[in-house]
């Protein structure tokens, strides 16, 4: 099958959105806890994290842009602070749930069942029912003028994990914590280990660790 451009862009509004999410491949899955600065809890889930830098920590998502309220967004402008979740095959259909519009009073939180967390007296809560716990604080919001959506870029301040994941050498094996990741915007799925190697260098065969 073959889509020019101008195929997709007559395309109808949810479909095109559909396959446009879907074709990049698997995305990571993250719910963004914030709190307000009237202390209103926040959570909305997220599938754009990407790594951007090891030396300082940071990691940055993209943010859809401001024509609608964007109270997770709003939040992480007026405190700074937020913390990224990972989400497990356990909570799926909570995490799913945070994507709903709900009133900017009302607490994902509650509305979803999942629980508030808050551990080191950072700001933003976490959830206690995920994995993967990160504590960021914004550094940088990076505008992106072709679609109006922004690059929000965070410093890592803390992180929470199960010591059973990782590894002697510094490697995380999330897939050994039930991550889950997202195909387009509706579709989860399960993590597996299907091999991991050793460092690329010319003339050198590749091992197995």
């Amino acid at each position: 099958m073959h889509l020019t451009l101008e195929e997709i862009n007559l395309l109808e509004k949810r479909h095109r959105a559909n396959l446009i999410n879907s074709i990049s491949g698997i995305k990571s899955a993250n719910l963004v806890g914030t709190k307000s600065d009237q202390n209103n809890t926040n959570l909305s889930i997220v599938s754009s994290v990407v790594h951007l830098g090891s030396n300082p920590p940071l990691l940055g998502y993209i943010q859809r842009p401001r024509g609608v309220e964007r109270h997770t967004f709003e939040n992480i402008l007026a405190t700074k602070k937020y913390t990224l979740n990972s989400i497990h095959s356990g909570i799926i259909k909570s995490a799913h749930q945070t994507s709903a519009r709900y009133a900017r009073d009302l607490s994902e939180f509650e509305q979803t069942g999942l629980s508030e967390e808050w551990l080191n007296e950072f700001h933003a809560p976490f959830v206690k029912e995920a994995h993967i716990k990160i504590a960021l604080e914004l550094v940088e919001v990076i505008p992106i003028s072709v679609n109006d959506t922004e690059l929000v870029i965070g410093k890592i301040q803390d992180i929470y994990f199960p010591s059973a994941i990782y590894k002697p050498d510094g490697h995380l094996a999330i897939y050994e914590a039930d991550t889950v990741g997202i195909s387009g915007l509706d579709t989860y799925l399960k993590t597996e280990k299907i091999t991991r190697l050793s460092y690329a260098q010319p003339n050198i065969p590749l091992k197995e660790i």
